[in-house]
């Protein structure tokens, strides 16, 4: 069960536990920084009846600090180990959880997602991500760029990742999609696949 599995996360109290849905199943999202998971993984969790979590959001409730001050303070590798400990604690929850920009890309965590439910990439071109994610200040990876060189380094990230992020088992374009019409296609895409 969901919550006896992510006790130790402290997330007891703050997830709606349903059974109206098929137990075992957690619904990923993916893709980069400003693709749109955070924007449209509740009011999915919302349409599907399932809980929703935001793994940054969880890991920096649990450390007290930023993502940003994390990887200043212990580093990225800290990071991705927290990280991979919650995904743990979620795999096979029936939550829709929002991954980090580069989760999927670590090592085996494709075929760990995969076998724990369904992955989604929310995909975007960088200039779109750009767009979306403003001064980058709370982006570890961009904050440190002169505005210039940002839409480069998304574009040389988007490239590194690309395969992991597209061998998720839908792909949905969030570019020019509005959240309700996006969330339409992803509950149709879901239901096709015998997850809704």
């Amino acid at each position: 069960m969901l919550l006896r599995r992510v006790r130790s996360w402290g997330l007891r109290g703050r997830l709606l536990y349903t059974a109206a849905v098929s137990e075992g199943h957690t619904v990923w999202l993916v893709g980069m920084m400003g693709a749109g998971k955070s924007t449209v993984g509740p009011v999915l969790a919302a349409r599907l009846h399932r809980a929703y979590v935001d793994t940054d959001a969880e890991i920096e409730r649990s450390a007290g600090c930023s993502v940003a001050e994390i990887f200043d303070r212990e580093g990225e590798a800290a990071f991705r180990a927290r990280e991979r400990e919650l995904i743990d604690a979620l795999a096979g929850s029936d939550a829709v959880v929002s991954l980090g920009g580069g989760a999927i890309a670590q090592a085996g965590m494709q075929e760990r997602l995969a076998r724990a439910g369904t992955v989604v990439y929310l995909r975007a071109r960088a200039d779109t991500l750009l767009a979306r994610l403003g001064s980058c200040l709370d982006r570890p990876l961009l904050r440190d760029l002169p505005p210039a060189q940002r839409e480069g380094r998304i574009a040389a990230l988007l490239d590194a990742r690309k395969g992991a992020y597209e061998s998720a088992g839908i792909v949905v374009d969030t570019d020019a999609g509005r959240v309700p019409d996006l969330v339409e296609e992803l509950l149709e895409r879901l239901r096709n696949g015998g997850v809704a």
